[in-house]
């Protein structure tokens, strides 16, 4: 068939002797050719079809980052033990000791009365009242941190432990900051994995009514190829196309969309990180999320055409 020809549906007569593979071809070939003859309903198709694959594309990449962010922070759930005035330093360092051979403890960070006083001089700006005290109110104090395997059960027999000892004043549980990073990553996991299901069914549906709309400006080609012997499965191919192309674009538009809003809020997160000591180092948007996120958009488009096409041939009348 003419490349410049009305018709984008041609027979399958080739495909029952070894023509098959190019008969596929032919129609891939024909079924683009009709996609970018109607441009404007095909941007408009591909748009929607790459919002409702890009929040939730996004929302992955946010879980992935987040999760990634808790397990390398430095400030891992730990305890801070301050220790009562006037303790003996031998006492602080024998405690220091045991707690340093318990398990999951990554390390143990001892501040010692005067290093505690310089330390909160200079973060306050009150030197010169704090010199005026006839001695150092602040005592000694020790910062336990644990490793990336500890659970929750972990820091609470560590301050237990810690608790009990001799000396120790106070035990304070750091785990709070963590906590919400691992509760917000689990929101948005669950999140995403919602609107995943009502984006995709979204993207189908959009998908089935574009189709819907070129099988109903065809009615009478494929009644033609219908009445000549052409079967439901080879009057559906070209549709299925259709699906996989509108897809697969919409895929690519989602990946634009999240690049683009990416490079917007490079900045922020930039400074985000630096505040908190560590570098920008965005995970998951690789070469496999991006095949991953084409083939997904091109099964979905696929589905949509399934639907579509499936209903309405099979109740194609002929007259």
């Amino acid at each position: 068939m003419p490349r410049g020809s009305e018709n984008p549906f041609p027979d399958d007569d080739a495909a029952t002797r070894g023509g098959w593979g190019r008969d596929h071809l032919r129609v891939i070939r024909d079924s683009a050719h009709f996609v970018s003859a109607n441009l404007g309903t095909s941007l408009l198709v591909w748009l929607l079809v790459g919002i409702a694959l890009a929040l939730p594309a996004g929302l992955y990449l946010l879980e992935r980052n987040l999760q990634d962010l808790s397990a390398a922070w430095d400030g891992r759930p730990g305890l801070s033990i301050y220790m009562d005035l006037g303790i003996d330093v031998a006492e602080v360092e024998t405690l220091k000791t045991r707690l340093a051979a318990q398990a999951h403890v990554a390390s143990v960070l001892v501040t010692l009365p005067d290093a505690a006083l310089r330390e909160f001089q200079a973060y306050s700006g009150l030197g010169d009242t704090l010199d005026m005290l006839s001695g150092n109110p602040l005592p000694a104090s020790l910062r336990v941190i644990l490793d990336s395997d500890a659970g929750a059960s972990d820091l609470e027999a560590l301050a237990a432990l810690a608790g009990a000892s001799p000396g120790v004043h106070e035990v304070v549980e750091e785990k709070t900051w963590l906590a919400r990073v691992k509760d917000i990553s689990t929101i948005v996991r669950r999140l995403s994995m919602v609107l995943a299901v009502l984006f995709g069914v979204g993207a189908v549906l959009v998908t089935a009514s574009s189709v819907r709309l070129a099988i109903e400006a065809r009615l009478e080609e494929l009644r033609v190829q219908k009445l000549v012997g052409a079967t439901d499965a080879q009057i559906r191919r070209p549709f299925l196309y259709f699906g996989a192309i509108y897809g697969a674009g919409g895929a690519l538009v989602a990946l634009m969309l999240i690049s683009t809003t990416l490079l917007f809020i490079e900045g922020p997160l930039t400074s985000l990180f630096s505040s908190y000591g560590s570098e920008l180092q965005l995970i998951g948007f690789d070469p496999a999320f991006l095949v991953v996120l084409l083939v997904l958009g091109g099964v979905l488009g696929v589905l949509g055409a399934v639907l579509s096409a499936s209903q309405r041939i099979v109740a194609l009348e002929i007259h």
